[in-house]
């Protein structure tokens, strides 16, 4: 069974509408054949699972010893890690797709690890290439526009071009992700 590794904030409660948006996308991608991979504590890792269990999917919860936090009770299966940089590559080895949703920072050190495994190849020789990559706009839009930075300067400086920015896609809503992720991984039009 193919999987979406889901990145997110463990903030948000049901109450909001991003955890909402999150238990949408786990739902959505549940009711297409895939299974959903995230952190499995609670926020939007806790919404995503929610809602592909609810659709009667597969969640997998990628949880840490260094946190005595249990796993949300909407995980299937979940596999216990020892440290921190054991969980964000397990997150990531398990993925056939990755989406990021809104989060802090180790949201965003699940994003720029699996980018940066994607962009030098990385990935290729630990798990299999270079794979669907989607980030939420406008929320992560500042922190892409910022890297784009260094395209710029390579520009400037004769370098060779920097495939980074073709890794990653922009979208504006869950079901524009659920929607890449599904034609990128299936081939399959949603």
């Amino acid at each position: 069974m193919k999987t979406v590794t889901i990145f997110g904030s463990s903030i948000p409660d049901a109450e909001t509408e991003i955890y909402r948006e999150a238990q949408s996308l786990g739902r959505r991608l549940a009711e297409a054949g895939f299974a959903i991979c995230n952190g499995g504590y609670s926020g939007l890792m806790e919404a995503s699972a929610r809602g592909a269990r609810e659709a009667g999917g597969h969640t997998i919860g990628v949880t840490c010893e260094i946190w005595p936090s249990a796993a949300n009770p909407w995980i299937t299966e979940e596999v216990r890690t020892r440290t921190f940089m054991e969980r964000l590559l397990t997150l990531i080895e398990r993925g056939d797709a990755y989406i990021v949703l809104p989060g802090g920072t180790g949201t965003l050190a699940e994003l720029a690890l699996v980018w940066e495994m994607m962009n030098k190849s990385m990935l290729s020789r630990s798990v299999g290439g270079r794979k669907p990559l989607v980030v939420m706009v406008p929320y992560w839009q500042p922190v892409i526009e910022c890297l784009k930075q260094e395209i710029k300067l390579a520009e400037r400086s004769n370098k060779v071009k920097i495939p980074a920015m073709d890794i990653v896609t922009m979208v504006h809503t869950v079901d524009e992700a659920a929607a890449h992720v599904i034609k990128g991984i299936s081939g399959v039009r949603s």
